[in-house]
């Protein structure tokens, strides 16, 4: 059997409301919360599980969503709309702008809890097979 992430717990002040919001930039479903966890499915098969703890208790993740190049249109215009803070960089040097790393489109932005949300069109390395 190949090893493959199954699911991930994101600690969060607020489990509903990080799983609404992320699902809702996304273009996801929240799924049927379970036990302590919100959950909102990938389309790789990775859960995503939203457990609110302490606020004090919050380590700051990034999390990185590979998307084509409709859906971070339709990704985008919904962070613009909501009025999100992004940034084409992790550090948030560059506000209001995106980036074309690696010959795609990228942004960064936070979720309700902090953590370093970011969207983008090509992985990290991409090399276009067209290109010589």
């Amino acid at each position: 059997m190949s090893v493959r992430l199954n699911h991930t717990i994101i600690h969060s002040r607020d489990n509903r409301e990080s799983a609404t919001f992320l699902a809702h930039i996304l273009g996801l479903e929240v799924g049927t919360e379970w036990g302590p966890f919100v959950p909102v499915d990938t389309a790789n098969g990775v859960t995503l599980d939203f457990a609110t703890i302490p606020v004090e208790s919050i380590t700051v993740q990034h999390y990185a969503f590979l998307l084509s190049e409709e859906e971070f249109d339709v990704a985008f215009e919904k962070i613009r709309s909501a009025g999100v803070p992004y940034f084409a960089d992790p550090h948030g040097k560059h506000p209001g702008e995106i980036n074309h790393n690696d010959g795609g489109r990228g942004v960064y932005f936070t979720d309700p809890s902090g953590h370093g949300m970011e969207i983008i069109t090509r992985p990290y390395g991409y090399q276009d097979p067209g290109a010589e």
